[in-house]
């Protein structure tokens, strides 16, 4: 028995054993005393308690950034630039202080001050902000986290604004064929920009009409691939630039750049180009949109055609439904069409019901009729 009682002392003790460790504890006049310190004595070796530890504030935000900076594949380099820049703001008010120095209070003046420059902006901060003290607690540096509790601004949410096919075809035609070529591999396979721009030879199957699109936008930043299947158009495009391709480039789309560090030019796929739909909305006269919008257009105009949902997820890499059903939208045709249902019901609600009260009078004057 782990409890025992002891003739010559005449108390109760427990003695057990966990990992070949022996555990004891000090006598106790009742057995039931003994058992309790036991039962204690279990849940403290089975749940320790943490050791108080804490670390420099300014340490901490180091240790972050230069963890975004290890893993730059899967964080972008915004997001990287992001951080630093709340960073220097949060090193100005709490350099010199400990993480544990650091109280809710002080965290929610700072981000009262943020608000503002705008709600988005304090919001940002503070999910930042916690992800600095999450990523602390997760390495066990430290052992509070003092942006909990602390809710974030209500902001006010917008009605995402996506294309219309017949602007995404003004757009289009108004670009130079390499951009258009660009363009059109971004629609037929609603790819991120991202995706298209690191497309390479080996990634496309022209026997099986296939192109693998990898993404890391999935959780711990894993490379994951899709397999998106090639229209008529796509392989017709993708098929005369493989024709000619230059052979020492394995990117299907890429440039020549100078390198900012030293000058050099170099070839290499393409980061960002974003100005390129501002320049052509311009210049056909549609309001402007980015090039994740062309996923958003494709997936509604994809959903309008009673394409399965799960397909649609499937094409546009989602882990999730609910990221899915972001990326549709009711369009003003469909949205008209269903007023237009809508108001017809509601005619046909009112007839029903006009003639059904006009038939009971009738009925009703005739009876009085002598």
């Amino acid at each position: 028995m782990s409890v025992y009682y002891s003739r010559k002392r005449k108390k109760w003790r427990y003695q057990f054993f966990v990992d070949k460790n022996r555990y004891t504890g000090t006598w106790c006049r009742t057995k039931t005393e003994a058992r309790e310190a036991e039962a204690k004595r279990k849940e403290e070796i089975k749940y320790p308690k943490a050791i108080p530890i804490d670390m420099d504030f300014l340490d901490l935000v180091n240790r972050k950034l230069d963890n975004i900076r290890s893993y730059s594949i899967h964080y972008s380099k915004t997001h990287y630039t992001d951080y630093l820049g709340m960073a220097k703001r949060w090193i100005v008010n709490w350099k010199g202080l400990t993480c544990s120095q650091i109280t809710t209070d002080m965290i929610e003046q700072h981000v009262i001050s943020r608000s503002g420059v705008s709600f988005n902006a304090a919001n940002k901060d503070l999910i930042y902000l916690r992800a600095v003290f999450n990523f602390g607690m997760k390495r066990r540096w430290i052992t509070i986290n003092p942006t909990y509790g602390i809710e974030f601004f209500p902001v006010e949410k917008r009605i995402k604004y996506v294309p219309p096919i017949e602007d995404v075809l003004k757009v289009i035609s108004a670009a130079d064929p390499d951009t258009q070529d660009y363009l059109w591999t971004m629609i037929l396979t609603m790819g991120r920009m991202s995706e298209i721009n690191n497309l390479i030879w080996e990634d496309i199957d022209f026997d099986a009409c296939g192109v693998t699109l990898y993404t890391r936008k999935k959780r711990r930043g894993n490379r994951i691939p899709r397999v998106v299947f090639m229209t008529k158009r796509l392989f017709d495009i993708l098929s005369r630039r493989h024709e000619m391709r230059d052979e020492q480039m394995p990117w299907v789309f890429w440039h020549r750049y100078k390198t900012t560090k030293t000058g050099d030019w170099q070839a290499g796929p393409f980061k960002n180009r974003t100005r390129i739909m501002n320049t052509l909305c311009r210049k056909v006269g549609v309001k402007y949109f980015r090039f994740h919008a062309l996923r958003h257009c494709g997936a509604t105009l994809l959903h309008h055609l009673g394409v399965p949902f799960a397909d649609i997820q499937a094409i546009l890499g989602h882990a999730h439904r609910s990221t899915t059903e972001i990326y549709v939208h009711p369009t003003q045709k469909a949205t008209w069409e269903a007023m237009k249902t809508y108001d017809n019901a509601i005619a046909a609600s009112v007839n029903r019901h006009t003639n059904r009260h006009t038939n009971e009078k009738g009925i009703s004057h005739e009876g009085l009729t002598p």
